[in-house]
């Protein structure tokens, strides 16, 4: 009998953590003037969000071709800091938190676009995308790098994680995304962040 609950609170425990954890994530337009909106959301950034009752802006089709011109193993190197900057100067940064580095594509510009930009949700991301994410974790100061990235175009992207030392009664995850180029060989060197009020 002991071991029939075990099993039953193991089963449920992973049902739970493998279905992903919802939270609040603050987001904070890039657009000059931009309202700042608050969002439920999973960590990579709305990839998989699928929200009940509210507008769903549809994911474009999977553009397979533009996809398979990708190169998937590279030279080049991607390193920084990831951090937002309150009204005084001072930085809080992204430590331990996950970054990725999503292909600039048709498809991540309408997400970019809809989602990052916009506040807006997205439906559920094709699974197929993951295959084209490099992901990599910033250690207690915020810094992170991302090894063997081939040469184009990207989002870079991350989280802060942020309480009173922003202002806010409760802790928030702001996103932080910026586009860049990566060369073909190289260390590309960049700070992730975002300036807040």
């Amino acid at each position: 009998m002991r071991i029939g609950i075990l099993k039953l609170a193991v089963y449920i425990a992973t049902v739970f953590f493998m279905g992903g954890c919802v939270h609040q994530e603050l987001v904070l337009p890039s657009l000059p003037g931009a309202n700042v909106r608050q969002q439920s959301s999973v960590d990579v950034s709305d990839l998989n969000v699928t929200p009940v009752g509210e507008s769903i802006v549809s994911r474009i089709p999977f553009p397979v071709d533009e996809y398979r011109r990708l190169r998937q193993v590279g030279e080049a190197t991607v390193k920084g800091t990831i951090y937002i900057e309150d009204s005084t100067g001072n930085r809080i940064y992204g430590k331990q938190t996950r970054l990725y580095l999503n292909p600039v594509t048709s498809y991540s510009r309408q997400w970019y676009e809809e989602s990052y930009l916009g506040g807006r949700k997205m439906g559920k991301a094709d699974p197929r995308l993951f295959n084209y994410l490099k992901f990599t974790t910033s250690d207690a100061g915020g810094n992170f790098a991302f090894y063997g990235v081939p040469a184009g175009r990207y989002y870079l992207i991350g989280v802060v994680r942020c309480a009173q030392e922003c202002g806010y009664d409760s802790p928030k995850n702001i996103r932080v995304v910026k586009e860049l180029i990566v060369a073909q060989r190289g260390t590309l060197s960049i700070d992730l962040y975002k300036a807040i009020q």
